[in-house]
């Protein structure tokens, strides 16, 4: 097969012909040598002056890797590396990141020569004695951490996003030092393996197997990748290109349904791509594996792409939401290939630019390659409400933050990085039209191949291709957190309109203003309408209107879904929602009421959820159920008293399940019926639920699978359900995948009847190891802390919060948000609130990072205070 590489590629696969390593250009600008006044102060993790002397005084690197996995994961694995760097300046030490305990590190020898173990805070401290102006190689023997080494029984993988190439073998752990990586895995004969380079050869032996990875191409540390174990290889080509890709799914109805379209949706991903960047793909090999509760969605390794199994493997019963979330993971994935990988930020203060164009990317990707996908409904749904989540919060944070040291990365990540950056992205593509913003991208993709790039760099880039002031519109859309809050008057005359004024005030009250275009669609009495565009570049916008037109019968703003903020809603809108033919005006108008709910400028949650009631049956597109039913389910359990909960679900339950036996698509039927296994409260529906959880026989035109029995089973278990014979031991014997029984497993007994048996399963999660999923662990917590248990949960909150800064340093980048989101994420209790500002008030000088993450989960808690009447 012929590959097309770009001229870095080139230039890579030049120097490993001659038996190189690969090396990386220097990749901050560079200021000639000097020798530094003083070393660098050893601290733990990666502080920025530490990068910033290194990427100063290092370049041309390249590690080669040896790692023995024996076929126990409690046993350790032995390691043996090389690292060869050139260095400009030799006479101060040269400091290698290493996140384990000093016996870990078991030999060194630097340029030849043995060398004296020097191990502190975090770093193994290379002296000036033993380093040399120009070429170094250094050896190490050591034991390779295991935190980020994800060992399960029969396979293994790597997961080093942001800072965790450290937590496995010394490294210099930055993004702007790319390098080489040759990795070479020892491991049990029966075992498949994927790594970031091409395989060079296997030899087997009895006892054990070995594969010999070529050199990577040149990539960040983060991006280092492999995967081991018992996994089934699939190779296809498509368009030229092949693609290897390992799997653990046993259900052959998943792997016949899913094989297709993952390899399909690869290949169009990489189509649009290469079109759109006018950039060939620019590494050697396009692998994939999926893995059993990965952690991410997915993760943009180099020639290694990791997925969530679940994600990629669908079955019959998969709704259009699922198969556009599929086709919307991959598109991502792939568009890293690009932006991240290809150009990767210079530090990780910038790491939301790969995360906003891999999503912006991802967007328009899916609208071309999956059938009967509504691009701009998906891009409101997806996008709006989980910004506004974090937005409307008094933990806000802007999407660029400041970062002092990796070590603390991780925090930067969450909704505001992955769904308010594509808003800003989509108004800032709209701003300069879609042919310059495009050019721009281009240019810049160009500039920094195979390199770094910050955030101004490309600002820089674009300024030149727009009359618009870009720097001014980014340090509100990106430099700060916030929304901002619309009002409006309609001017009328003898009963025609003449104008309509329009304001902004920021939601904390500021001066600051976010300029942007929405639209305002105008409906009249004789059901004509009229859709204005609004350039709010200023506090105050005048629309007016033609002479003698008849004041409109209602208003609905930001209709086509691409303005940014609260807007106001229309008092009559309630009562014409149906009269709204496009979906998208329909789902902006829902996400407007339920935010202007939750700010209390508009209806009450009672009142909301009864204009849901009304509307969900008339409403035929399925995104727009799926949100309908997932802010319905949201008021029901969090902004409704419990009496008040048992008063309405006999109707609700009912009203529901109308909905689903007359709704004719089958996806839609489905989202129905899940909403109604959420609400389900009296006898006569859970008893229904069981019989059809008993019989495994599912409503007509719904298609129930394995997994979604499975569900069932716990939604009846935290039910505390009477059955004869106990619901999840049952269910336990009907699942056939061995990852997936022992996820239920794991589960049962946070959902066991017996309280005690629960605190015995909180009281484990204290300990590391109990933590090891978090897939798992989030999954439990949320069934822990369900509404009908918070009488016996609540009192696991002051723990839960005392965790967090050890979930943080032990865990993945997600799990701090995660495991709050789980634990606090239900409750409406005043003591629930007073235990959250308790413990901030006991801890005044508390990681910020983290005490933003907590104020952002813990913000349903607090309104639900003024909420709940």
């Amino acid at each position: 097969m012929k590959l097309q590489y770009s001229t870095g590629a080139r230039r890579s696969v030049f120097l490993l012909a001659l038996g190189l390593v690969a090396c990386s250009k220097k990749l901050m600008v560079s200021t000639p040598a000097t020798p530094a006044a003083a070393p660098v102060a050893v601290v733990p993790g990666v502080s920025q002056e530490l990068a910033q002397d290194r990427s100063r005084r290092l370049s041309r690197l390249g590690y080669e890797l040896h790692l023995f996995v024996p076929s126990r994961k409690e046993q350790p694995i032995a390691a043996t590396e090389t690292v060869r760097f050139h260095l400009t300046d030799a006479s101060q030490p040269v400091q290698l990141d290493f996140k384990e305990q000093p016996d870990h590190l078991k030999s060194l020898t630097v340029n030849g020569k043995p060398t004296t173990i020097d191990f502190r805070q975090e770093h193994l401290v290379l002296p000036p004695a033993s380093l040399q102006t120009g070429p170094n190689e250094v050896k190490i023997e050591f034991t390779a951490g295991n935190q980020s080494l994800n060992r399960n029984e029969d396979f293994l993988y790597t997961l080093l996003v942001p800072d965790r190439a450290r937590t496995v073998f010394p490294v210099f752990d930055q993004p702007n030092l790319k390098a080489s990586f040759q990795l070479t895995l020892t491991m049990s004969p029966e075992w498949q393996g994927l790594a970031n380079g091409p395989l060079l050869d296997s030899t087997s032996t009895a006892t054990s197997k070995t594969l010999r990875f070529a050199p990577s191409d040149t990539i960040s540390t983060y991006l280092f990748s492999f995967a081991a174990g018992r996994f089934t290889r699939v190779a296809r080509t498509l368009g030229g290109r092949e693609m290897q890709f390992l799997h653990r799914e046993t259900d052959p109805d998943k792997v016949r349904l899913s094989l297709d379209p993952i390899f399909q949706i690869h290949a169009d991903a990489l189509k649009f791509l290469e079109q759109y960047t006018a950039i060939p793909y620019p590494f050697r090999k396009f692998d994939f594996v999926a893995l059993p509760d990965f952690q991410y969605g997915g993760m943009e390794h180099v020639g290694a792409i990791d997925y969530k199994a679940s994600t990629l493997f669908l079955d019959e019963g998969a709704t259009q939401d699922q198969k556009i979330s599929r086709s919307n993971l991959i598109a991502h994935e792939t568009a890293h290939m690009w932006f991240g990988d290809l150009v990767t930020m210079q530090w990780f203060n910038d790491v939301w630019m790969k995360e906003v164009f891999a999503n912006f990317m991802a967007d328009k990707i899916t609208q071309v390659a999956v059938a009967n996908s509504n691009y701009d409904l998906k891009f409101v749904i997806d996008h709006y409400p989980a910004a506004y989540g974090v937005d409307r919060t008094t933990g806000a944070n802007p999407i660029r933050q400041d970062l002092d040291n990796l070590k603390d990365a991780g925090s930067l990540y969450g909704n505001i990085i992955y769904h308010k950056a594509p808003i800003m992205m989509r108004q800032l593509e709209r701003l300069m039209s879609e042919e310059p913003f495009r050019q721009g991208l281009q240019e810049y993709l160009r500039k920094y191949s195979f390199g770094n790039a910050t955030w101004p760099d490309l600002i820089q880039i674009l300024d030149e291709r727009t009359p618009a002031d870009l720097q001014a519109w980014n340090q509100v859309w990106v430099n700060q957190p916030g929304r901002p809050v619309f009002d409006y008057q309609l001017q009328t005359k003898d009963g025609t309109s003449t104008e309509v004024v329009i304001t902004q005030q920021a939601e904390d009250k500021s001066d600051r203003l976010w300029p942007q275009l929405f639209e305002v669609l105008l409906v009249y009495p004789d059901g004509r309408t009229k859709e204005m565009t609004v350039n709010m570049n200023q506090r105050q916008v005048v629309l007016p209107q033609p002479a003698g037109q008849a004041a409109p019968a209602f208003m609905l703003f930001n209709s086509t879904g691409l303005g940014y903020g609260v807007f106001p809603v229309d008092k009559q809108l309630t009562a014409n929602l149906g009269k709204l033919q496009n979906p998208v005006a329909r789902a902006a108008a829902y996400v407007n009421l339920y935010e202007n709910m939750l700010t209390g400028r508009a209806l009450s949650p009672r009142q909301l959820l009864e204009v849901y009631r009304r509307t969900l049956p008339q409403e035929k597109e399925e995104l727009n159920i799926k949100l309908l039913t997932g802010q319905l389910t949201d008021i029901y359990w969090k902004l409704l008293k419990p009496a008040e909960r048992l008063g309405l679900a006999p109707a609700l339950e009912k009203e529901l399940w109308q909905a689903m036996q007359q709704n004719p698509a089958a996806n839609s039927k489905k989202l129905l019926f899940k909403a109604y296994q959420s609400v389900a409260l009296t006898k006569d529906a859970q008893t229904r639920l069981y019989q059809l959880w008993d019989q495994q026989q599912a409503p007509a035109g719904v298609k129930l699978t394995e997994d979604d029995y499975t569900a069932l089973a716990l939604a009846l278990a935290v039910r505390d359900y009477p059955a004869a014979t106990p619901i999840l031991p049952r269910q336990l014997t009907r699942i056939q995948n061995p990852d997936r029984k022992k996820r239920m497993e794991f589960l049962m007994p946070a959902l066991s009847p017996d309280v005690q048996t629960r605190d015995a399963f909180f009281a484990s999660l204290s300990e590391e190891k109990n933590r090891e999923k978090e897939a798992w662990v989030t999954s439990a917590l949320a069934y822990l802390h369900h509404p009908l248990r918070a009488a016996t949960s609540e009192k696991y909150l002051p723990q839960s919060l005392a965790l967090l800064e050890e979930i943080q340093q032990t865990g993945d980048i997600f799990f701090p948000a995660s495991w709050l989101q789980a634990t606090l994420g239900s409750y409406q209790t005043p003591t629930a609130a007073r235990t959250i500002r308790d413990f901030l008030a006991a801890h005044p000088n508390y990681n910020p990072k983290l005490r933003a993450k907590l104020l952002q989960a813990a913000d349903d808690v607090f309104r639900a205070e003024k909420l709940v009447l």
